[in-house]
């Protein structure tokens, strides 16, 4: 009997089946020599680099048939997960109005409908509903349907916005005049989905995308009317490491053009009411220097890491002189607090600090005689400020979540100090109590004695111990910290008895600057290293134990995934890994490929051989060896502009190849999605219930 035909007996033993014994597809080799640096790697599966390839797409949906069949015993648990977080979503919902421009806009969702409407109410809550965009009209006829950069004239008589039908992330730009109801003849293909308006309201910008590899490199003007083969070429970003995007300033009396790259950013400004002028620069790019703008009243007031600022400071410059030598500290930077944001009004300004993991909103009036810090209580929550629009305003929005209490709309008054709770995440279907659940902080100790924070999350039932499931998340990239936030989908496993913990690994911000800075480049180890240690200080604490312990992570989580299995396969009994990022070198030896370019600050650039070399020491799909690998569960988009689909696809294929366990690695692909998934809100949880009853059904069996 043939090894896939042994193993295929083991995982009908697993997953109970009662039909036809399945065997996994058999991936066709065709060795292909990437050469680089007198390096020569094979690759195997290279040719799957082809969506147009019938073959690929026969392999895809084979793959697709043998996971679903794997997974059969687990469909009655999927319909029952889909079902039980679908009835704790409040279906016909909205959201806290807010204030612009004479208008109260608000977004709201009907029962039994996946996508939202758009709405607004002319200067009082209490006026007739104008409904501005309902999508799931558009979506009728769609596979797919997401709409992005909702944007409303000036004037109040138009609404601009994106639409993306294959999941790519690259939309094409819609006009409809809000006076007749109808949409213009207008149409903005191959671009990001925001437009910003000039003061005239006839007169757009707009960020282009490369046709290949969707960056965005040109800044357009648009004349309504106009043909898009006659808009005008503004700003072109000729340097391939960055990106380029265009926004109007809170006040609304500047359009800015911003180029950023992963550690270095530039933005230039044009009054919105002469959208035929030339863009001037706040300061040129200066390699290492990273700022972002602000406008109030004459000044610029300007978050940034200038003159060794690790954690950024906040500076100002008047509008006339903007640049660098101008700058005057306004918060001077702090190396144990992290500046991450700042909103301005006319007598205070909100500043959002992170100090020793938490997140503070810390209010300061500019005549000097406040400055303090909102209260929160907890070591494991989430704050952050929210839709801010009125300059004028003694009253401030945030949001606030925690791992075990349901997102919040907040509206705090400066001036009395007290907090209006406007909105509460509805938890529908009547079981939940948020005293049903406790959370805790804990402190690993990783390879080199640094202490990596854990958050944890169980229902107050679940005791901890050697046999208790347990989910390990983490992220690790770009400096994009994974705070502990509550989710009502996440109470389908708490319920059940698993506990969900966030590793806050190197590699995001969640202690400062630094933290991000010894995660990435020649520093990227130690986002895996942490992340086992914290499995084994969970292991080691009696918390769970490898026969109960999972790893979950997506994209650049998803590489996490693949170098943990790797690096210690034999502390996990099952991952998923959702779009993950897996084939490294070649994926950043090939600048075709979307975000290549620009993600050389992130994980270096290979085509140096130092990098090359480092690189290669971990990517998951150049690493991967003849050992026991978890029970694995990958997951992909075919559209996907992120993470390539192949990329997983050869991935799944080499683990088959070299696993020496009797563990089941299942690939499922979305034909119609790509790095976000199904679109729709309900559509989405369908692939999150296949995740849990994959988790589940291991955890039982």
């Amino acid at each position: 009997m043939s090894s896939k035909v042994v193993l295929a007996a083991y995982f009908c033993c697993l997953f109970s089946c009662t039909n036809m014994i399945h065997t996994p597809p058999d991936a066709k080799i065709n060795k292909k020599e990437l050469t680089a640096h007198g390096d020569t790697r094979i690759d195997p599966y290279y040719w799957m680099n082809d969506r147009e390839d019938p073959e690929v797409i026969q392999y895809l949906e084979d793959e697709n048939a043998y996971t679903q069949a794997v997974l059969a015993p687990t469909e009655k648990l999927q319909k029952e997960l889909f079902a039980e977080m679908k009835r704790r979503i409040k279906e016909d919902d909205s959201s806290v109005p807010y204030y612009l421009n004479e208008y109260w806009y608000i977004q709201r969702y009907e029962s039994g409908k996946d996508y939202p409407i758009y709405t607004r109410k002319h200067k009082t809550l209490e006026a007739k509903e104008e409904i501005l965009l309902d999508v799931n009209v558009l979506a009728k006829e769609l596979a797919y349907c997401q709409v992005s950069g909702l944007s409303v004239s000036p004037d109040n008589t138009k609404l601009a916005f994106g639409l993306d039908t294959l999941s790519r992330r690259i939309y094409s730009i819609k006009i409809k005049d809000l006076q007749t109801g109808k949409m213009l003849t207008d149409e903005i293909k191959g671009v990001s989905s925001y437009a910003t308006w000039a003061a005239d309201s006839k007169t757009m910008f707009y960020t282009a995308k490369n046709e290949e590899t969707l960056r965005t490199d040109r800044i357009f003007r648009h004349e309504l009317g106009q043909d898009q083969d006659d808009d005008i070429l503004v700003f072109e970003e000729e340097d391939e490491t960055f990106y380029t995007f265009v926004y109007p300033s809170k006040s609304r009396k500047f359009i800015m053009i911003g180029s950023t790259s992963t550690m270095t950013s530039e933005y230039q400004y044009l009054p919105s009411n002469t959208p035929k002028a030339s863009f001037k620069f706040i300061q040129e790019r200066q390699r290492g220097l990273e700022y972002s703008v602000s406008h109030f009243e004459d000044a610029f007031y300007i978050t940034t890491n200038a003159e060794d600022a690790t954690n950024f400071k906040l500076v100002k410059a008047p509008v006339s002189s903007p640049g660098k030598e101008n700058w005057v500290d306004v918060l001077p930077h702090r190396a144990d607090v992290l500046l991450e944001d700042v909103e301005l009004f006319k007598s205070f300004m909100v500043v959002s600090e992170r100090k020793n993991g938490l997140l503070q909103l810390r209010v300061l009036r500019w005549d000097g005689k406040e400055d303090y810090y909102l209260d929160f209580n907890s070591e494991t929550y989430t704050a952050s400020l929210s839709t801010n629009l009125d300059f004028d305003a003694h009253i401030f929005r945030y949001n606030f979540s925690s791992l075990t209490t349901p997102s919040s709309v907040i509206d705090y008054n400066t001036k009395t100090r007290v907090k209006d709770v406007k909105k509460e995440q509805e938890v529908l279907g009547g079981s939940f109590d948020k005293a049903n659940y406790t959370a805790d902080r804990f402190w690993a100790t990783a390879d080199d004695g640094t202490q990596i924070p854990i958050s944890l999350v169980r229902h107050i039932d679940t005791k901890l111990g050697v046999t208790t499931p347990l989910l390990q998340y983490a992220y690790g990239s770009y400096g994009n910290t994974i705070d502990p936030y509550f989710s009502s989908v996440r109470l389908s496993l708490l319920d059940r008895g698993f506990v969900f913990a966030i590793a806050h690994v190197r590699g995001g911000e969640y202690l400062g600057r630094s933290w991000y800075e010894k995660g990435r480049m020649l520093h990227k180890k130690n986002t895996f290293t942490d992340f086992i240690s914290c499995s084994k200080f969970l292991i080691d604490k009696k918390y769970t134990s490898a026969n109960h312990l999972y790893a979950m992570g997506g994209s650049a989580g998803g590489l996490l995934m693949g170098a943990i299995m790797n690096m210690a396969p034999e502390l996990y009994k099952g991952v998923v890994a959702a779009v993950p990022f897996v084939d490294v070198v070649t994926t950043m030896m090939d600048d075709s490929i979307p975000l290549t370019t620009g993600e050389y600050d992130e994980w270096g650039n290979p085509n140096e051989k130092e990098y090359y070399d480092y690189i290669k020491s971990y990517s998951p799909y150049d690493n991967v060896l003849p050992v026991s690998y978890p029970n694995t569960l990958i997951t992909t988009g075919l559209h996907d502009s992120q993470v390539q689909y192949w990329e997983p696809a050869k991935w799944t294929a080499k683990l088959r190849d070299m696993h020496q366990g009797n563990n089941v690695i299942l690939l499922h692909t979305n034909m119609d999605a790509g790095h976000g998934g199904a679109s729709g809100r309900f559509e989405a949880l369908k692939e999150i219930a296949m995740e849990y009853a994959f988790l589940m059904h291991l955890e039982n069996n």
